[in-house]
Formats: structure tokens, C-alpha cells, sequence
């Protein structure tokens, strides 16, 4: 426990946490990390959705460690490129929910929604539709904090303060496609650049799609020749459950596809954007300059780690291991329901689960209270507690998480 420093950590009370201290996580391994004092928890979220893996892998250190001793990193403008980057590139475009996709290198999930809602109106302009600029989003949606994200996104309280953030960013109901529909009735196809969704709604409490949304969405944007964005932040890389993506599992076909997390299983900051041939097309035929680029988007260094994350994830055949979870997550977190502090339990698609609590305001003191039955979690959305472990808890490990859980109830 830390009681004072220098850090401002984000998305917290700092008042708070200087009176209280800060939780201090000194090491991890598989399912497990401890604190300072030598405590064990369990991460029912896996760091921040991203340790798909497990903590504690030598092998992706290793790796890392062999790459910054050759180069470090260089440069992904103009013409330069490291090699290990470049193969990474490859290894991702083969695993594309859209055939020949290219791959735009990122340092994280809100980096690549940004270059996803830039791209988008570029797009467009590049095809002679200049005035299709406005980019929507959902209710509850979270798609990072940079200035698009933060507009894009449908959760108000993170909006607050900070005056109109961008022009032309527009808001639908998470769960119903016909709001959408009725938004480009309203403004017309041909202003509308892009529609962004998240498969299974994320940081907003862990809302899964009704049977048919993402279709029926994806199909409204077909028709209206409308870009349509997958946000797999959260769900890519094996998070949906025993596909890479849920682009694949839904078969989707997304016109981009925004990653992070789980590329490198967060061990190294990293972000990507899929970019089907459509969208790519304009810019390759030579001539066209997209300024756009970050001094480490596909840092070397960090595409060593993903490499050997997805080595790890085909070797120890992680996707089956998602598929595990989503059932056992499902069945064991069910019975909570029942607990007159709970509201529901949303669970059963991906490895992903969400125990919404009667009272939302209990939710900050819940996720310290967990703390004392062993459980590591966090609040998300209005009330719910994050459940997200990575690919290698057991199901005697979850069958314990709700247990412990249970018991932090009362």
C-alpha cells in the first residue's frame, strides 16, 4: 500500500486515493498477481481486459528483451520499416476477418479509434463525398479517450467538462439497429461517414448484443454506403471466444477493424487497425499522402511481444480455452443472480461476464471489498463488476471466483 506519490492515476477520485493509498500490484503469474504486503488475488479482469495469456510469460519478455538488443525501434514513416514489424503485419493481415486487409500500427485502443474516424472521413474524401464527415456511435459505448473516442463514445459523464470535443459525432441506442436506421433517415446516407461498434459493449458495463444487432447494423451501413467500424479493443485476439475476432465469429466483414489489448496481451502497449481493401484501395494506387502516423506505432520491440503472444495463444490453443470460459463463466457466475444485492449477471458470449449489483453506488466499495476474499475486479459501466480473466484461469479458478464473490455479498 502506497499512501502518497506523485502519480495521477486515471479515472479515479485522487482525493480518495491519497486518503486511502494506493493498491499496490507487485507481481503476477497465470491467473494470480500480489500485492506489496504478499497478498494472492484472483484477476477477474486480467489487468485491463488485456492479460489474454496469463501473467508472467518469460517467453514474451525474452522476446522483447532479444529485439531491443538488435534495434529497439526505428520508424514506420516514408519508406522505413523493422523487419519484426513488418512480419508482424503479415502474420495479422493472414488472420484478417477480411481478406488482404491492411494493417496501420497504433500505440493502443484509443490511437486506433482516432485513426479509425480519421481515416473514415478521409476515405471519403478521396472518393468525391466530402460532406460524408459524421461518425456515430452507441449509448454505453467506450471506444478509448482520445478526442474522437471521447465523442464517439455514449457514456455523457466522460464527455463532461470539455465542451464540444469534435464536430459531427452522433449518438444511437445501443441495442436497437432501427436507431440507427432512423439517424440516416434523419441526416441523410450522404453526410454519415462511419458507424462504430463495439460487439460486446465493453468498459460500459458488459452489455452483449442482441440476437441479430450486429448483422442487421452492418447490413443498414451496406446499404447506405456507410463505413462500418468494428471496435475489437476489448473483444479481439481471442476475447470473443474460440475465434481471433468476433468479426470472424459473426462473419461481419468489417470496412475497419480497431485492436489493441490483446495483441500483445499488455505486455507492451501496442494498437492496430485492419483496413479492408476498399478502404485501403485509394491510398495505394500511388500519389495519395495520408498524414497520419505515430512515432511508435509498430515499435519493434512491442510487435516482438505480440508475435510471441500469438505463439503462445496457436501453441497452448488459447481460442478453445476463450470458448471454455464463456460457458464456465456462464454457469458459475448464473446462481448469483439470485442474491437480492445483484441485479442480473451478464454472461455467455466470450469470456466476458458482468455482475450488476442492485445498487450502483456500492459498486466502488464492492471491488475493495472483494479485495479481502482474494478477488481482483473493477467497476464498469453503472454499477457492474468486470469479470475478464485471461485464457488460463481454470474452471476451478472461476468455480472459486464465484465463490468468492458470493461471500463478499454477504
Amino acid at each position: 500500500m502506497i499512501m502518497a506519490s506523485a502519480l495521477w492515476h486515471g479515472f479515479s477520485d485522487m482525493g480518495a486515493v491519497e486518503k486511502s493509498g494506493a493498491f499496490v500490484v507487485s507481481r503476477g503469474d497465470g491467473a494470480y498477481i500480489w500485492d506489496d504486503q504478499g497478498n494472492r488475488y484472483l484477476d477477474a479482469t486480467a489487468g485491463l481486459w488485456f492479460t489474454n495469456v496469463g501473467h508472467g510469460r518469460s517467453e514474451i519478455a525474452d522476446a522483447v528483451a532479444d529485439q531491443l538488443r538488435t534495434v529497439a525501434h526505428f520508424s514506420n514513416f516514408g519508406d522505413f520499416v523493422p523487419a519484426t514489424t513488418a512480419a508482424l503485419a503479415d502474420r495479422l493481415a493472414a488472420l484478417a476477418p477480411v481478406p488482404d486487409s491492411k494493417i496501420f500500427f497504433t500505440s493502443g485502443g484509443s490511437d486506433s479509434v482516432d485513426t479509425a474516424a480519421k481515416l473514415a472521413r478521409r476515405y471519403w474524401h478521396e472518393m468525391g463525398k466530402p460532406d460524408k464527415t459524421i461518425v456515430v456511435g452507441r449509448q454505453k459505448a467506450y471506444h478509448g479517450m482520445h478526442v474522437a473516442g471521447t465523442a464517439l463514445a455514449g457514456i455523457p459523464v466522460n464527455r463532461e467538462g470539455y465542451g464540444e470535443l469534435m464536430a459531427d459525432a452522433a449518438t444511437v441506442a445501443w441495442n436497437d439497429a432501427k436507431s440507427l436506421l432512423e439517424l440516416v433517415e434523419k441526416l441523410g446516407a450522404d453526410r454519415i461517414a462511419a458507424f462504430f461498434c463495439e460487439p460486446i459493449i465493453g468498459a460500459g458495463g458488459v452489455y452483449l448484443p442482441p440476437d441479430g444487432y450486429l448483422t442487421e447494423v452492418r447490413d443498414i451501413c451496406r446499404e447506405h454506403d456507410i463505413l462500418f467500424v468494428v471496435d475489437e479493443v476489448v473483444t479481439g485476439f481471442g476475447r470473443i471466444g474460440g475465434d481471433w475476432f468476433a468479426s470472424t465469429r459473426f462473419g461481419l466483414e468489417p470496412d475497419m477493424m480497431t485492436t489493441a489489448k490483446g495483441l500483445t496481451s499488455g505486455y507492451v502497449p501496442m494498437g492496430a487497425v485492419f483496413v479492408a481493401p476498399r478502404v485501403a484501395e485509394p491510398f495505394f494506387t500511388g500519389g495519395v499522402w495520408w498524414r497520419h502516423g505515430y512515432t511508435y506505432g509498430g515499435h519493434a520491440g512491442a510487435a516482438a511481444a505480440a508475435l510471441a503472444n500469438l505463439d503462445i495463444i496457436e501453441r497452448e490453443n488459447l481460442l478453445a480455452e476463450s470458448k471454455r470460459l464463456e460457458a464456465s463463466l456462464h454457469r458459475h457466475l448464473a446462481p448469483l443472480a439470485e442474491h437480492p444485492r445483484v441485479e442480473e449477471i451478464r454472461s455467455g458470449l466470450g469470456a466476458v461476464a458482468a455482475v450488476q449489483l442492485a445498487d450502483p453506488a456500492e459498486a466502488l466499495p464492492f471491488v475493495k471489498t472483494l479485495r479481502e476474499y482474494g478477488i481482483s475486479s473493477r467497476a464498469a459501466g453503472q454499477g457492474a463488476m468486470q469479470i475478464s480473466p485471461s485464457f488460463v484461469m481454470t474452471d476451478e479458478q472461476v468455480g472459486a471466483l464465484a465463490d468468492g464473490i458470493g461471500r463478499a455479498l454477504g
